[in-house]
């Protein structure tokens, strides 16, 4: 027996999650330069961080020998002032995969299920399957959650429900008032997540009042990050928002120190800056056009998306996604999501966006 056999079989059963090829990595195996690739494949945000997070990084460097402030006082003060939350409703991530995490690791055991979406962030199933829970896929709807389906999927076992809002990879949304008529639905005994990643992408009127739901739903856990609209991808910050209870369980599973002090300083900052998230907003807006009015010159159909990126469908999927990479473009495959005919694009600056509109075309008449 080797030791890796000692390992529980729902551990050895994981595929490992797959990100998007890294720019590097895709200059060293094709021989170009790391300069001309445009990567539209993470989901990040092409406008950059805030000015301000820079300088607060900056500032916070001659503090790196000490280690950071294990509760986050002042990001859960800054977080709680915007959203009108109290502290101790916070829990901090190492992005919101943390969060997710905490979530399994603290409310499911061998034994019980979890329920989420065909279709859904890759994530959900994994962090089910890593504590040896049962995971139970719902057939999607339009390429979405299917909220109906998704109660009646519910069994006596069944402990956390996983929801996306806008759902990654197909960027479809479940409207305000059909999401609150299932949260309200749903059974007291099990838990709620909303995983809002790319929450501030959306317009007014199709925004959820989802953290005034809080009040009413001790069984809601809200995952937020700084990854998407706030551009701090490579810090890996992220919150959850929950009742107090929830939070507590939360906390006993999480890693001391899991975010680190320029993380912290940063999200503060990037969260004081509306005019910068306001740009990155606008900008996401109008490269959505620009992509969408671009597929449909070369007669390619897409899923609407409400995050800041974009599926469409493509004969040949894996095989253009070679193309492209050849052309120095990275998208995401997203065969892996059950949508073997489909590529997903993140939207870019304006030039990024022309360059992969241009490059399909091309790869297109090979």
């Amino acid at each position: 027996m080797e030791l890796c056999d000692l390992a529980p079989g729902y551990v050895r059963a994981i595929a490992p999650y797959q990100p998007g090829k890294p720019i590097a990595e895709l200059a060293r195996e094709m021989g170009l330069n790391e300069v001309d690739i445009v990567k539209l494949a993470s989901n990040e945000n092409p406008l950059g961080p805030s000015p301000l997070a820079l300088a607060a990084i900056q500032e916070c460097l001659p503090e790196l020998a000490r280690y950071p402030d294990g509760n986050g006082f002042t990001l859960k003060s800054a977080i709680a002032t915007k959203y009108g939350v109290k502290p101790e409703q916070i829990v901090l991530g190492n992005g919101s995969n943390d969060v997710l995490e905490f979530a399994a690791r603290a409310f499911l055991k061998p034994g019980d299920s979890a329920v989420y979406s065909q279709h859904a962030f890759a994530v959900y199933p994994l962090v089910v399957q890593a504590v040896g829970a049962r995971g139970i896929e719902v057939p999607a709807k339009d390429f979405g959650n299917d909220p109906q389906a998704m109660l009646e999927a519910i069994e006596d076992d069944t402990r956390l429900i996983f929801i996306a809002n806008p759902n990654n990879p197909t960027g479809t949304l479940i409207m305000p008032d059909v999401l609150l008529g299932f949260i309200e639905q749903v059974p007291r005994n099990v838990l709620v997540l909303l995983d809002e990643a790319y929450f501030e992408y959306l317009a007014p009127e199709v925004t959820p009042k989802s953290i005034e739901w809080l009040a009413r739903f001790p069984n809601l856990l809200i995952a937020r990050t700084f990854s998407k609209a706030y551009a701090l991808a490579g810090l890996r910050v992220g919150f959850g928002l929950a009742h107090p209870n929830v939070v507590g369980m939360l906390n006993r599973v999480r890693q001391p120190f899991n975010v680190s002090s320029v993380a912290q300083v940063a999200a503060v900052a990037a969260l004081g800056d509306t005019n910068h998230l306001q740009r990155g907003v606008a900008l996401n807006a109008a490269g959505m056009q620009q992509i969408c009015a671009g597929l449909k010159q070369i007669d390619l159909s897409y899923i609407p998306s409400f995050g800041n990126f974009l599926s469409f469908r493509i004969g040949g999927a894996t095989a253009m996604y070679q193309r492209l990479l050849k052309r120095g473009i990275i998208v995401r495959p997203v065969a892996n999501y059950g949508m073997p005919d489909y590529l997903r694009v993140s939207i870019g600056l304006e030039v990024e966006n022309e360059k992969f509109l241009s490059a399909l075309a091309s790869a297109m008449q090979e």
